[in-house]
């Protein structure tokens, strides 16, 4: 039996789930597109730009915990979406770009289509994405020989290169193989998440090596008196959290966690102690971690933003890193020994270890475990500050929210708040690009309302309007996310880092409370607010309507054209002065 190229790149995203698909319309992808849109399980989602769309696909992606999947033209439409993709491959995030193109015939004759450089190139743009993906499939009518299964192998080949090395990938598909038959006999083998999660459990080198790991690590925690775990980014990525929480619950195990690794595992957890950021950790906490003889470092992602301009003081000596796809013990690397074959025959071990430790080798928690307490006493007239806005939400945020902080003072001021149970937060520390949380937010909170879970983002007025017009895809397919912008004027976190009072850190003055209106003419339901104090904050706080949070719904932060969160003060700072060293 035949199926069109089309249809089976679809039967495989249903295969693994996937109910989305995100991207702008173009000449070469309207084919492909019918059949999009006539598939009765996927959805496709026309976002207001292609740098949004990959944001969205981005937020899908961390949320559902599956593929995410970006549909845009040729030339034009990938090259606009190419920042956002470039901010998954930074990011360990699994994205597929399938990316309509011209047909081999106009290929092979360099036709000067529009869309082109002008000279012919046909593998200019692919080159660039070359450096953006893991891996790249391009579809051609060499793919298509009689008898061959080339076409479907290059398909499945990208599909499950995303999802298991956590990466983005790119796949092209001319207007004429779109619906070009191919056999439907490998989809007899399906690929879901269960079979992609269980070939990454298959051990990667040889039994003896594994055993050798486990025994060396286990030597390091029997003879440690102040062991801890810290969690980083790539443990959520390549999901090891479950793992990473039954070690730690059989061994006792104070955790720590990165910015990054934030909400790994549960933040009201009897064991968590805190943020660990180097040098702007909150002192209790930085000596907790700083002072431990054993560090099981599960997922790192040592950037700067992550470990406070790289100011971490962790003993090599001291510690083990599992990663995806190798071990470090000290100063010795393990290839190809990953985490996900390594901690399911590590937990047992250390638990033994552990039933022989006394209570007194372990580290203690750290007072409120460095994290800010929501404040006490009656609700006051005086002006939000970041200082006291951010531990304002703690009362707010109710177990298996969905929470995004775009880059800037957001990411900083939500590192001192303590989440419930089961809540997850979205950032994107390491590759940092303004706007990204309002594109990433469609994606995301479309996949929490699947899990009937509330999705909240906090954007700054600047990072907004990068990325504005996809508040009225939102409205459009109806998400209900509640939407909160801190409104303190212009680009703070560059004024932090240098230029306080120049003019290029100022931004155009926009009316936020027209802002859903102006974007939603067929009259979705949707509500906006605009708080300044600590007692209008706390009065939408406990308004059963906002908390609810049935439709799309804006708040308007106003702020201070200076203020800053604490962490955001120091790490700019920090980076000011880097910044200006001659390395």
């Amino acid at each position: 039996m035949g199926i069109q190229v089309i249809d089976y790149i679809l039967a495989r995203l249903e295969q693994l789930g996937v109910t989305r698909i995100f991207g702008v319309p173009g000449d070469f992808t309207l084919v492909a597109l019918d059949s999009v849109e006539d598939h009765p399980k996927i959805q496709w989602v026309g976002c207001a730009n292609e740098l949004g769309a990959s944001y969205a696909a981005d937020g899908y992606a961390r949320v559902s915990r599956n593929l995410g999947v970006l549909f845009t033209t040729f030339g034009v439409g990938e090259l606009s979406a190419a920042n956002g993709v470039a901010g998954a491959f930074s990011e360990r995030v699994p994205v597929l770009h399938i990316v309509g193109v011209p047909s081999t015939g106009f290929q092979s004759k360099k036709a000067l289509l529009h869309h082109t450089l002008g000279d012919g190139r046909y593998d200019a743009y692919i080159n660039v994405y070359k450096q953006l993906t893991i891996a790249q499939a391009n579809l051609n009518k060499g793919n298509f020989r009689a008898g061959s299964s080339e076409a479907s192998e290059e398909i499945d080949r990208v599909i499950r290169t995303a999802l298991t090395r956590c990466f983005p990938t790119y796949l092209t598909l001319p207007t004429d193989l779109a619906n070009a038959e191919i056999s439907d006999e490998p989809l007899k083998t399906p690929i879901t998440l269960d079979s992609i999660h269980k070939s990454l459990h298959e051990p990667k080198v040889d039994a003896k090596v594994e055993q050798s790991i486990i025994k060396q690590i286990c030597q390091m925690y029997e003879k440690a008196t102040k062991p801890i775990v810290l969690v980083d980014a790539c443990a959520i990525r390549y999901g090891v959290q479950d793992y990473t929480r039954d070690l730690i619950e059989r061994t006792g195990m104070t955790f720590f966690t990165s910015p990054m690794g934030k909400t790994a595992i549960d933040e009201q957890h009897p064991q968590f102690g805190g943020i660990y950021v180097g040098e702007l950790t909150k002192p209790e906490v930085r000596e907790a971690v700083e002072s431990a003889d054993f560090t099981l470092y599960v997922g790192a992602l040592k950037s700067d933003f992550n470990t406070g301009s790289f100011s971490w003081h962790i003993t090599p000596e001291d510690t083990v890193e599992l990663h995806s796809d190798h071990t470090q013990i000290q100063y010795a690397m393990y290839p190809d020994a990953g985490f996900q074959s390594i901690l399911p025959k590590l937990i047992p071990e250390m638990a033994k270890v552990a039933r022989t430790k006394s209570s007194s080798q372990k580290v203690a928690i750290p007072k409120n475990a460095g994290l800010s307490l929501p404040p006490s006493g009656p609700a006051s007239d005086d002006p939000l500050s970041q200082d006291t806005f951010w531990s304002m939400w703690t009362n707010f945020f109710k177990a298996g929210d969905v929470v995004l902080a775009d880059t800037g003072t957001s990411n900083f001021g939500i590192l001192d708040v303590r989440f419930p149970s089961k809540t997850e937060l979205v950032t994107q520390i390491l590759y940092g690009s303004i706007g990204w949380a309002c594109g990433a937010l469609l994606g995301a909170s479309l996949a929490a309302q699947e899990q009937n879970r509330r999705t909240i983002c906090f954007e700054g007025d600047g990072s907004l309007q990068l990325t504005v017009q996809e508040i009225s895809t939102m409205l459009r397919q109806g998400a209900t996310p509640i939407l909160v912008i801190l409104n303190n004027d212009g680009y703070v976190i560059e004024r932090q880092i240098h230029g306080k009072e120049r003019s290029y850190n100022d931004i155009g003055s926009w009316d936020h409370m027209q802002l859903l209106s102006v974007l939603n003419k067929k009259g979705v339901p949707n509500k906006s607010y605009r708080v300044s104090t600590n007692k209008e904050l706390l009065a939408l706080f406990n308004d059963n309507e906002f908390a609810r949070a049935d439709k799309m719904q804006l708040v308007e932060v106003m702020l201070g054209r200076q203020d800053a969160p604490r962490a955001l003060r120091e790490q700019a700072a920090m980076t000011e002065k880097a910044n200006a060293q001659l390395q």
